[in-house]
């Protein structure tokens, strides 16, 4: 009986452990502006558009997630961007960065989070966001 209370236990004891089911993907089209999340989501300083795009270019470089947010304040992080072979500061990020853009991609939600995975860059219409006039230009504002 012993050693039957021990395999239960064991089996109760590594079923703790097992892997949480993998989340489900879907096929998105999204469109917004492409952003550093780490000053977009603290508001550490102001973090949209003109204004705000070199320290974005420089989170990128330094491997700060990016995120599109749509224009209903959703943000999506991008975990890959066509078909990249580099997550994390990938030149591909730094040429898009603060741009208003529309991808085709797989969306994963998962404890909140939504995950892109950017099969395509639909269209680029650059930096739209003209935000530098009225608050100068960050991190180095007037």
């Amino acid at each position: 009986m012993t050693k039957r209370k021990a395999l239960a236990a064991a089996l109760l004891a590594c079923s703790a452990f097992a892997a949480p089911a993998a989340a489900q993907s879907s096929r998105v089209q999204i469109k917004g502006e492409l952003v550093d999340t780490w000053c977009s989501v603290t508001g550490i300083m102001f973090a949209l558009g003109t204004a705000h795009h070199q320290c974005a270019v420089w989170c990128a470089v330094g491997g700060i997630p990016v995120s599109i947010k749509d224009k209903d304040g959703n943000y999506f992080m991008v975990l890959r961007i066509e078909e990249a072979e580099s997550n994390s500061a990938n030149p591909r990020y730094v040429k898009i960065q603060s741009h208003e853009v529309s991808v085709d991609g797989e969306l994963i939600e998962r404890d909140g989070v939504k995950y892109l995975f950017v099969t395509k860059v639909l269209d680029d219409q650059g930096v739209v966001n003209l935000t530098h006039a009225d608050n100068g230009i960050q991190p180095f504002g007037n």
